[in-house]
């Protein structure tokens, strides 16, 4: 009983540092701009989006803290049902944008969140999910 003390400590540091996510290698693409780019309206992200198809399968697996960090906080998340959900990010001005009337569906980055909150497929595309 003497070595619980321990093992607690061990635990508890394990949990509060061990499961910290930090932002991820986003390539060439400028995060200042992207991050001040809500919704694509000033239509700085497009300008990243030959970057964004190279690197894009490099997010595969990260949780969505670490998604967080890099590109801020998403445009928009989509609960599918209990198991997964998904990430907007918009690279076209959308339709929450002052004076943008939506005639077609804006390009978008979308990121799938499995269960376990991780990167389970990313693409870009004018669809809906």
């Amino acid at each position: 009983m003497k070595y619980f003390p321990f093992s607690l400590a061990s635990l508890l540091f394990l949990f509060f540092f061990g499961s910290c996510s930090s932002a991820v290698d986003a390539g060439k693409i400028d995060l200042e701009n992207w991050k001040a780019d809500r919704y694509g309206c000033k239509g700085l992200r497009v300008k990243d989006l030959e970057e964004l198809r190279t690197i894009k399968n490099q997010f595969l697996g990260i949780d969505n803290q670490a998604l967080i960090k890099t590109f801020g906080r998403p445009d928009r998340v989509e609960l599918v049902d209990k198991s997964q959900s998904f990430f907007f990010y918009f690279l076209e001005p959308s339709g929450d944008c002052q004076g943008v009337e939506a005639k077609k569906e804006p390009l978008k980055v979308l990121f799938r969140m499995n269960a376990l909150s991780k990167v389970s497929e990313v693409t870009i595309t004018n669809l809906n999910p």
